[in-house]
This record gives structure tokens, sequence and C-alpha cells, in this order.
């Protein structure tokens, strides 16, 4: 071997280039899906993707803002509850052997307000199984509800982003007080060998880094391959989001929607490219992936996560194939000191009611409605913190700056007239109700009553805050199925 070895490089310019060309193709490259946007999403192309696609690791998100309070309100009634089912039910056990067989890892967020009791049920899914061997990990330490009074006699005082008031006008209305933790518990769990890692409130792009960073042994402080990941998650936490579902730019053009795939992120130390699985619908062009790519970022030269504060200012989008979109220019400064907590909390009671209306005249029979209604509740000294009504079909959703012309209202086909009433008193709430059905037939023609009769529902609120980090107790844990 030794001589041709000397022969090889003898030719400095042949050699160089064959060096090249092997590291090239020895180059390590990670593949990480996006499999879920929401509690309650599709399935399907996670399914797919796992089945089809040349993936390592697979993110699946459950978590939106207010998600932890309605599992923190369904455990209270029921302590097996609390988390998100649909993990084990629909994607585990649809291909989540097939998923392990292929060394496919799997990080999820799905243990929300339970973690043990999701980690619980995944184990009792992969016994069986008979998947021996099987190894579960699970991320705890979001969860500070019991440290909220040792926090509070230290002098931390919770300040509100949005409002102002002060936290203790809440504290005997909790549900829940979760941290939204970075990257390191996950990552921890994978050093350990865990197949499928459950964390309660990580934040969305951490599932997605902590792979990264584990494949590709990024320092703590390397902050610019931190926000690689980090954006790399970003791009993918919102699943159909980021391939062409809910597309604002050229929604028609989207093919097999009905089929719609979701994205996934290959990385090498040096690039970021999006793209997504074979033989499904979607798209991933520079369009699709600027939504995506500004979607809840309030600035882009300081998008502040747990893991990295990134600077997406001098970014590049460019479309390099079919379907395959490279990321470049993505910066990273130290991390935050803090945390951003989320604090679910009784805020109180609302009811909503609606009556549909025809052509002609809809919104004039409508607003009269409205009108006749509020004359009534004024009678029966209905006291609400707050009123809103408006008519879907024409503002309800654009509010004020709806097409108020007298053109726009008089061609209106239909309009359903909607009051909402909130109140901290849950009997005001329901003042309303008895009142809506009645104007089928005695109020203006053309009404119709539909979706059953009104209820009066719980309000639940979110405090978003700040914890100093270090008042975290973040711990990995691995549970394996003998």
């Amino acid at each position: 071997m030794r001589p041709v070895q000397s022969i090889r490089l003898a030719d400095a310019n042949r050699a160089g280039m064959k060096i090249k060309r092997r590291m090239v193709t020895r180059m390590k490259k990670i593949a990480i899906g996006g499999g879920q946007g929401f509690w309650g999403d599709s399935p399907d192309a996670a399914v797919h993707m796992i089945r089809n696609a040349d993936i390592q690791y697979m993110g699946c998100d459950y978590l939106a803002e207010l998600t932890l309070s309605i599992m923190a309100k369904q455990q209270i009634k029921d302590p097996a509850k609390g988390f998100a089912p649909d993990f084990i039910t629909r994607i585990l056990k649809e291909a989540g052997k097939e998923a392990w067989e292929k060394k496919i890892r799997i990080c999820t967020n799905a243990g929300g307000m339970n973690i043990s009791g999701c980690v619980d049920s995944i184990h009792q899914w992969a016994s069986g199984q008979d998947m021996k061997g099987y190894k579960i990990g699970y991320v705890t330490g979001d969860n500070i509800k019991d440290k909220i009074p040792r926090l509070i006699k230290d002098g931390w005082t919770f300040p509100n982003f949005d409002y102002d008031g002060g936290f203790h006008e809440i504290l005997d209305k909790i549900y829940n007080v979760n941290a939204y933790i970075g990257h390191e518990g996950i990552e921890g769990c994978l050093a350990q060998g865990a197949d499928v890692v459950v964390t309660g409130r990580a934040a969305d792009s951490a599932l997605f880094l902590a792979p990264l960073k584990y494949e590709f042994g990024w320092a703590d402080d390397d902050w610019d391959n931190l926000a690689r990941g980090i954006m790399a998650g970003h791009l993918l936490e919102c699943g159909g989001q980021g391939a062409g579902g809910n597309y604002m730019y050229d929604w028609r053009n989207v093919p097999r929607m009905d089929e719609l795939g979701f994205p996934i992120a290959e990385l090498t130390e040096d690039t970021m490219d999006i793209t997504k699985a074979p033989d499904c619908g979607g798209i991933i062009c520079e369009q699709s992936c600027k939504e995506q790519f500004l979607y809840e970022v309030h600035d882009p030269a300081n998008y502040w996560t747990p893991d990295v504060n990134v600077d997406v200012s001098k970014a590049t989008i460019t479309q390099i194939g079919d379907n395959r979109v490279r990321i470049g220019g993505i910066k990273g400064k130290k991390r935050p000191d803090t945390l951003k907590l989320c604090v679910g909390y009784h805020k109180g009671w609302k009811t909503v009611s609606m009556l549909s209306f025809a052509w002609p005249d809809a919104y004039e029979k409508a607003q009269y409605c409205a009108e006749v209604i509020m004359k009534k509740m004024q009678r029966r000294g209905m006291k609400a913190d707050d009123i809103h009504i408006s008519y879907i079909g024409l503002n309800s959703l654009h509010l004020g700056v709806a097409d108020m012309s007298e053109e726009a209202l008089k061609n209106l086909n239909e309009c359903v007239m909607r009051i909402a009433i909130f109140s901290e008193d849950k009997n005001e709430c329901a003042k309303i109700i008895p009142e809506i059905s009645p104007l089928q037939l005695n109020g203006p023609p053309g009404a119709s009553f539909f979706g059953g009769r009104a209820h009066v529902q719980e309000v639940m609120a979110l405090w978003p805050t700040t914890v100093p980090r270090d008042a975290l107790e973040i711990e990995s844990h691995i549970l394996e199925v003998k």
C-alpha cells in the first residue's frame, strides 16, 4: 500500500483533488424531519417520512402556548391524562417500530404536563411490540410550579411581557408553570442511546437542535452553529406550514395538498438544505421557506431562544434544486440568562352565541338582531366585563380594516351574527343563553339557529414572563424495555 500511496501523492495537484473528493464523500450529513406541528396534527406526513425518507431523526412538536393549560386541566380531572396520546396511538402505533428498526430516533415534547404518563404509555406500546432493548429517554425539570413560592421570596417578580398587573393577582388561579427549556436534557438522553426522547415544555426548535449538536459535537458556545441548528428546527417545527401548507404566496399551485409532505433539514458542517420526502405533496421553495423563516421572529437580528440568540438579518435562502432550498448566513450570539416562562391561569368565563341570516339585507338584519339582544341584556342587568360583537363573513377576522362599504354590505349572501360575552362571574355569562334561539321567530326574518344551545366556557389565559435559568433542575433519564 505504501508505494501506491507515494505515487498518488507525488503529483500534488492530482493528489489534492483526490483527497478533496474523498473528504466530500465522507462528509457527515444528518437529516432530520419535522413530524408534527401541533397537538391534533395529521400523522400522515410523519408516517410517510419514516417509510420513504432517508432521515436519522424526527422531531414532533405538540405544544402551543395554552396547550399545557388544557393538559393541566385534563390531569386535574384524570391523573392519567395531561400528555398528547396521539404520539403513541397515531405515530408510534403505525410506524414507530419501523422507525426503530431503521434507527430513526424521535424527539418530542408530547409529554406535556404528564411526562411519566407519556413514558409509561410508550413503554406499554413497545413492550407489546416485543421491542426489547428499546430505550425511552425523558427529560424533567421544565415544570416549576412548586418553585414559585421560593422564587417570590427571593425577589423574583415575574413581570408580564404584555400587560400591567402584579403576579400576585393570579397566584390562586394558576394551572401550570412551565419554562421553555433548551437542548441540554434531550442531548443527554441521546448520548445515553435513547431511541425516543420525551420532554415537557421544551422549546420547539430545541427538539431539532439537540440531535444536530449531539451528532456534530458542537461546543456549548459555538453560537453560529447552534443558531444554524435552531433555524433548522424553526423551519421544521410547524410541520406542513413549512412545505406549502398555510402558504400565502401561491397556495393554488401547491402540488397534491391532500398528500402534503412535511419538511426535512439536511445539514453538514458547512451547509443546510431544506427538502422533503419523495413521492408526497407539498412544495419546498424560496417563498415557502421565507414565510416560515420569519414566522414568530419579531426581530430578525435578535431571535431569542433558550439555546442561542439568533441573527438572521443577513441570512440567504436560495433554490438549488427541485424541492431543495439552501439556507446560509445564519449567525448566533450568546444565549440569554433567563428562560421564557409559560404560566397558564384561570381568567374567567365566556359565552359565544351565533345566529345566521340570509340575503337580502343579511348584515342589516344581523346587526338589528344584535341590538335587540343587547337591549334585553340591559333589562336583565347583565354585568359583562367585555362584549364583542362581530359578523362572520364580514368583519369577524378583519375587524376594523374590513370593507364596510355600502356595496359590500348590500351584496352579502349571508351573514352570521356572533356575540361573545366575557365575565369573571360565570352567572353573568349565562344570562344571554336563553335569549338567542327565540329570535328565530321573534326577530328579523331569515334567521337560523345552528350549533346547539350555547354554554358557558372557561377562559384560560397566559401570563408570559421569564425565570432565572439557574432556577431549573433539568435531568435526563432512560427507561429500557426488557
